[in-house]
């Protein structure tokens, strides 16, 4: 345990949980102790499968049925969770913990409308109808939602995931509870919507003094929104302390190789592959001995193979390592990549893989229509990863599916795969671009084993076929590090990251000369995502494939792109090189977007918040599309007159009213308004 503080409102000491399966049991949380003081925030950070949500569930006393305590303390406000009776349990859920979980649609009731789930909450705490109604509304607008009597007549499905994740805050703080636990509670939100999230939540700590407990693994966003972190590792605490001192001074190596993994700014091209962590978690049942992290540590010796190390605190920070000195120093396996360079050169001067010219495709929505994509134009060359940004609802996704050919366009609109054919002794037959998805287990068939959605795709895509299928099947697994046990297993049977290299795989099977590739990270730990974006870079280096890269991470988006689109509201907004779109002129929407993105050291960003993004019913007839939510409004011609898509340089365009020299600038000069 770090430093002591005094009367904490949530004490937890030698927590111990085990699962029981197959009639063994199996520990997840070992001797876990922290504090989280009053009006403290704590962040709780490791990969999946570490025991984070483990410990918030033992916490509230929630753990599914063949999950037992096997020892240790959990106390709230001093008092002894684990020997409450049942009614005094429930009468502490109800009051002084709340919760609120990673997928906002899942904890709302999809029949009901949002009044009643609000205003229930209040009932139960013994309001009247019409009082409770008040109460209700008046925590929405707490949570600045500024128009309460909309959202009380919506139903769940009707409104954003941002705005379903405030109407979960708003139910969760209803009580003024002590403790506040928010599991990954902006994973599936946009970085605009997730910041505006976290300064609701950080405001509403301030103001009521609740404790909170963050659970993430978005070391970044821990570091700006939490007093203090603890870095958990197979179920243990192996580094704990101040979150500005656990990033910038790592005593543990896990947390200096999580810290490695994360984008560092630069493009796979200007600079190193990101560090990736070999190896994997232990697996649930695995008998420990000696350091749990021993086999993926560059540092482990014979003696962290055999002896746990012990508890130790120093200088207020608490750790688990025998080379606690050595650890801000090391460095993870880069090996993906084995020069550290990219290795294809794009030539401009070629016929672009990929021609999308006036692009349009047109929804309806009741009786109104809307536009999702509105005249969009671009191309990619062989080679070249095209990067989209923008927030859901802006209309990447819709792009990515015109573009695949799963959505038809508007009459008018014009799109052309054009893949370069290779003639002599290496003839190569490129096959028709391939997508990647968010999520592998909504496009991964979970009946089958992956030999065979592998060999499918071969045999489909007409890849690989030179060589018997067995052969085959086992090359394209080995080049995406699937071994022969992976290729045994059922997609439910493997990890989040193994999921998704069987998905990549499926897309390479026929040699693409295009991937469209559909926020294919974000639901990855920061050690899986570093190990799949170096695949990404590694397949494109030796195939010459291009890449269509959508993502409302702009840290990956960075990473991975050679050159950059902002979209909003089905419009190119800001187009061009990686690095000019990023360090500017910027279009005011890509200055918001860039100032929601966390940083883990250095000064915080300015925010800049802005009302929500319209509804489809509500979208501009006429002007700028942005108009409703710029922070640098210029008068009427915003209103009225289509901006230019004018040129800032030879390879960056901005659609604006504003003149290139007005524009926002990234760096310590840029102004807010």
């Amino acid at each position: 345990m770090s430093s002591q503080i005094i009367n904490p409102t949530l004490s937890v000491r030698g927590l111990e949980v085990a699962y029981r399966v197959r009639g063994h049991e199996h520990t997840v949380l070992r001797d876990l102790s922290f504090d989280i003081g009053h009006g403290e925030s704590f962040g709780l950070v490791g990969e999946s499968g570490c025991g984070k949500s483990t410990a918030a569930m033992a916490i509230v006393r929630h753990l599914a049925n063949n999950a037992r305590i096997r020892q240790g303390e959990i106390l709230l406000d001093g008092e002894n969770l684990l020997e409450m009776s049942k009614a005094r349990l429930q009468s502490i859920r109800a009051e002084t913990i709340s919760m609120v979980y990673q997928e906002p649609g899942r904890a709302l009731n999809p029949s009901m409308r949002i009044e009643r789930q609000i205003t229930e909450v209040y009932e139960l705490m013994g309001l009247s109808a019409g009082d409770a109604r008040d109460a209700g509304a008046e925590m929405l607008r707490r949570v600045q939602i500024l128009n309460p009597d909309r959202v009380f007549n919506a139903y769940p499905h009707e409104l954003s995931g941002g705005m379903q994740q405030r109407v979960i805050i708003a139910m969760a703080l209803a009580t003024n509870p002590s403790l506040l636990i928010l599991d990954e509670p902006t994973t599936a939100l946009d970085a605009t919507v997730g910041a505006e999230v976290l300064d609701i939540v950080e405001e509403l700590r301030r103001q009521m003094g609740t404790s909170v407990l963050l659970i993430s693994h978005n070391l970044a966003l821990v570091s700006q929104m939490c007093d203090r972190v603890g870095i958990l590792y197979a179920g243990l605490l192996v580094d704990q302390g101040e979150s500005g001192k656990v990033f910038s001074i790592p005593r543990h190596p896990y947390t200096a190789a999580l810290i490695a993994c994360i984008p560092d700014g630069k493009t796979a091209k200007d600079g190193k592959p990101l560090a990736s962590i070999s190896g994997t978690l232990p697996k649930l049942g695995e008998a420990l001995v000696g350091c749990p992290y021993s086999d993926r540590c560059p540092l482990a010796d014979d003696r962290c193979r055999v002896e746990e190390p012990p508890s130790v605190t120093l200088e207020g920070r608490t750790f688990r390592c025998f080379h606690y000195e050595q650890a801000p120093t090391i460095s993870q396996d880069t090996d993906l990549i084995t020069d550290g360079q990219r290795g294809n050169v794009i030539d401009y001067d070629a016929p672009a893989v990929l021609t999308v010219m006036k692009a349009s495709k047109t929804f309806e929505v009741g009786a109104a229509t809307f536009k999702a994509i509105d005249d969009i134009s671009l191309e990619i060359w062989s080679g070249e990863t095209l990067g989209i940004v923008g927030e859901s609802g802006s209309g990447k996704s819709t792009l990515g599916r015109v573009i695949m050919g799963l959505i038809k366009p508007d009459p008018g609109s014009r799109i052309e795969h054009n893949p370069p054919q290779e003639t002599g002794p290496t003839h190569r037959t490129r096959s028709a671009p391939q997508m990647v998805f968010q999520n592998p287990d909504a496009s991964l068939n979970r009946r089958h084993r992956v030999k065979y959605i592998l060999g499918r795709s071969i045999k489909k895509l007409g890849g690989r076929n030179a060589v018997p299928m067995p052969d085959a099947i086992r090359k394209l697994a080995s080049d995406f590090s699937l071994g022969a046990e992976q290729l045994e297993k059922r997609p439910l049977r493997l990890s989040g990251g193994q999921k998704q290299r069987v998905a990549i795989a499926r897309s390479f099977a026929g040699d693409p000369a295009l991937v469209v590739c559909d926020e294919p990270t974000s639901a990855l730990d920061v050690s899986v995502q570093a190990s799949v974006l170096n695949l990404f870079m590694k397949l494109q280096a030796e195939n010459d494939v291009a890449y269509m890269f959508i993502s409302h991470d702009l840290g990956v988006v960075r990473y991975v792109s050679d050159r950059i689109a902002v979209m909003y509201l089905g419009k190119i907004v800001d187009m061009g090189q990686a690095d000019e779109v990023l360090a500017g002129p910027h279009h005011p929407y890509t200055e918001v977007l860039l100032s929601a993105v966390p940083t883990l050291d250095g000064p915080q960003p300015t925010r800049i918040r802005m009302a929500e993004m319209p509804a489809a019913s509500h979208r501009p007839a006429a002007g700028c599309p942005f108009q409703t939510r710029c922070p640098r409004k210029i008068g009427a011609i915003r209103e009225t007159d289509t901006p230019p898509f004018q040129p800032v340089s030879a390879n960056h365009r901005i659609r604006c009213h504003l003149a290139a020299a007005d524009l926002p600038r990234a760096g310590p000069d840029r102004t807010r308004t």
